[in-house]
């Protein structure tokens, strides 16, 4: 059992940008940059362990036990989670998500709840939170037709460190001039429901599904999310507090700055995999074995088991468990 360092898979979706590119040093051949899949088993973006150019669920169908056991639970033995950098140079399109039961009825797919941890944001920058007031099916179908619909969302503010979990049925859109780590479900599935009459490179509008994403909406008006009370709870060397939780994933964030012959102990259990984001600094991470070092943008899968592992370094860490 080891510590596995993890090479994302990307996509070029037509609203990214480059900064993960420049900030993030992902060497990427897409333009432009819109996603690093980071730690995902998903067939449209599987990542690969760095060192072996195998595919982590590969790695995971020869060891399923590193899981772990609640894990294993939680999406029926399947791997629960994927994790992205988002880089929205433009708007997202207009979208939703199915939650489990519909998804997998309908589409054989899990469906998707996710978690926004604001990277960075521009000054103005905002995300679409559902409806501003109670709609009809009708309505939506008419407000999508007539170019509309954006008079009837739910406009929300951010600023970096925000965090937002946005449920099946909640219609929502990354604005433009956010940078986004997100943690969802294992899922690629998505219903657009507008996307600005955009066209590629070769003039075509991507495909919308109004029927489905009417079919699973929540119609009622969204008051705007508050921000989670969040305590940074400080000890030698290291500060962390909880992110988010929900029942497919625990999110936590830790500031390392240790002097030299100094670490921050994490324990993994038997009960779920942890996975590590660097989102800004640098860190050494060891389990009195083997070493990964690890910069802004790299991302490493530690088994479930592993037992006691140590950070050390200036770094700000995303922890995720399930």
């Amino acid at each position: 059992m080891s510590l596995f360092l993890l090479k994302p898979a990307y996509k070029d979706y037509l609203w990214g940008g480059n900064r993960l590119r420049h900030e993030y040093g992902k060497q990427a051949d897409v333009f432009p940059l819109a996603e690093s899949w980071e730690c995902s088993v998903h067939p449209d973006g599987p990542s690969i362990v760095c060192g072996t150019g195998e595919t982590l669920p590969k790695l995971l169908e020869k060891h399923p036990e590193y899981l772990g056991t609640h894990a294993s639970k939680v999406a029926g033995g399947q791997f629960p989670i994927l994790v992205k950098l988002i880089d929205a140079l433009h708007n997202l399109s207009i979208q939703v998500h199915p939650d489990d039961e519909y998804a997998l009825e309908f589409e054989n797919s899990l469906g998707k709840t996710e978690m926004w941890y604001i990277l960075d944001a521009t000054a103005g920058a905002s995300i679409i939170y559902g409806f501003n007031q109670d709609i009809s099916a009708a309505q939506v179908r008419r407000a999508v037709e007539n170019g509309t619909i954006e008079q009837l969302l739910n406009y929300v503010p951010v600023r970096k460190g925000d965090v937002f979990i946005i449920d099946p049925g909640t219609v929502h859109s990354i604005g433009k001039g956010c940078l986004v780590a997100e943690i969802q479900e294992s899922s690629n599935l998505t219903y657009r429901l507008y996307d600005f009459n955009r066209t590629d490179s070769e003039g075509r509008k991507r495909e919308l599904h109004i029927d489905k994403a009417l079919r699973v909406m929540n119609l009622k008006s969204s008051a705007s999310p508050r921000q989670p009370m969040r305590v940074l709870r400080y000890r030698e060397g290291y500060a962390s507090e909880i992110l988010g939780r929900c029942k497919y994933f625990q999110v936590e964030r830790i500031i390392t700055n240790t002097q030299q012959g100094k670490a921050v102990r994490l324990d993994v259990s038997e009960k779920s995999f942890h996975v590590l984001l660097c989102t800004d600094g640098e860190s050494m991470l060891t389990d009195g074995y083997s070493n990964v070092s690890m910069k802004k943008g790299d991302c490493c899968f530690i088994p479930a088991g592993k037992g006691s592992v140590e950070l050390s370094g200036k770094s700000q860490i995303i922890n995720i468990g399930c």
